[in-house]
């Protein structure tokens, strides 16, 4: 196990009715608020009037943003930083899944800061000071509710970038799994998916002596393929939205990626593939995995699978470790068949003739000390499989 800091900061409200703590966290750091928010489901749910009968009641005041998109863009961006400083805004307020969430905190990010945002996006060194946080969830998948992450697009370069910093992790979350009772069977799977994907970039290493790690893992992951398809067919199944919404947060607050280190591969190809046609991100990355896994497999990386088959699909241990990969393998891509995602690329709209592009677009040059190292061809290659 590799030396790490340990630092989880954010306070997490989690269950039924902790929206009713709001005002008072926000008072912990300022009066004027700013709501950011996408479409109109929290205002369905009732949960955008209990926010603001809360605010009226303790003398909060609020400006919003609204419409943030599911691959939420600068321009988005840009318009929350001008309407902060407009109001005088002391504390950002998202509300809803990690895009609103990802979108306030470049948002937050950039109030203080006399340039673009975007450069916070590509030099994320360039964030300083960071307006408080404050997230409400209604929606597992990115984790951002817990972590210093955030993903921008700049549709008309066609690029979607992923910044961090620590001043961006939020102060304090509420994470009421009710409020994950009306999101369609489409968007639960996505959000599975991406929690797995989550995982299985931290997963998927070579640093030895990580047993706590390891396991911890394994049992999000059986979480995941548990709980997934229940919340698909019973949408206000309380364990199964719990689960889900813990696995979410777990999964990227670093609690199973300390003491270990290795670049991420799927997330930045699935971004590309998101900058170029807007998919769902989710849906990408579980089109991708089963491929990556693929190409991944051979004599270093067999007996990592081999653990992962048998201690999260219960394969049995006594076969051929190969064999026990390759069934593990099968069972991911059959696992988010069950989920009803797509399992191609031309299915969401891909075209054959940007492949080469995007895969361009995709490499880093950190891909060489991955789980299993790849170039730009090996990227394309992958594609084409996944087409």
């Amino acid at each position: 196990m590799e030396n790490f800091l340990y630092s989880i900061p954010t306070k997490i409200y989690f269950g039924k009715g902790q929206i009713k703590n709001l005002a008072t966290i926000i008072k912990e750091y300022g009066n004027k608020v700013l709501i950011a928010y996408g479409g109109g489901s929290i205002k369905k749910i009732g949960l955008y009037d209990e926010m603001v009968k809360n605010f009226k009641d303790n003398e909060i005041s609020y400006v919003e943003i609204s419409g943030i998109e599911p691959n939420p863009k600068i321009e988005t961006v840009r318009r929350g930083i001008e309407i902060c400083k407009d109001n005088n805004v002391e504390v950002v307020l998202a509300v809803g899944g990690g895009s609103s969430i990802d979108c306030a905190k470049v948002i937050a990010a950039g109030v203080k800061y006399d340039g673009d945002p975007w450069d916070l996006v590509t030099n994320p060194e360039k964030i300083q000071e960071v307006l408080p946080i404050i997230t409400v969830l209604t929606l597992s998948a990115t984790g951002s509710e817990m972590n210093k992450n955030a993903v921008i697009s700049d549709m008309a370069t066609n690029q979607k970038i992923g910044t961090a910093h620590e001043n961006m992790k939020p102060k304090a979350s509420i994470l009421d799994p009710e409020y994950t009772y009306s999101v369609p069977k489409k968007q639960t799977a996505a959000g599975t998916a991406d929690i797995m994907s989550h995982i299985f970039e931290n997963y998927f290493n070579h640093t030895k002596g990580v047993d706590i790690q390891d396991s911890t893992a394994e049992g999000l992951l059986r979480a995941c393929i548990k709980y997934g398809p229940i919340a698909m067919e019973e949408p206000d199944n309380y364990d199964a939205r719990a689960n889900l919404m813990w696995a979410s947060s777990w999964a990227i607050n670093g609690l199973i990626s300390y003491g270990r280190s290795a670049p991420w591969v799927v997330h930045p190809m699935e971004h590309e593939l998101s900058a170029f046609y807007d998919i769902t991100h989710g849906v990408g990355l579980a089109i991708l995995t089963p491929h990556w896994m693929r190409f991944s497999l051979d004599d270093i990386t067999v007996n990592k699978f081999a653990q992962y088959g048998i201690n999260v699909w219960g394969i049995d241990k006594h076969l051929d470790k190969f064999e026990i990969a390759n069934i593990a393998i099968d069972k991911t891509a059959e696992f988010f068949k069950k989920l009803e995602i797509p399992s191609t690329l031309r299915e969401v709209g891909i075209e054959e003739e940007k492949l080469d592009i995007m895969a361009k677009k995709a490499m880093n040059p950190y891909f060489k000390y991955a789980f299993k190292p790849l170039d730009e061809n090996d990227i394309i290659n992958i594609f084409k499989a996944a087409f």
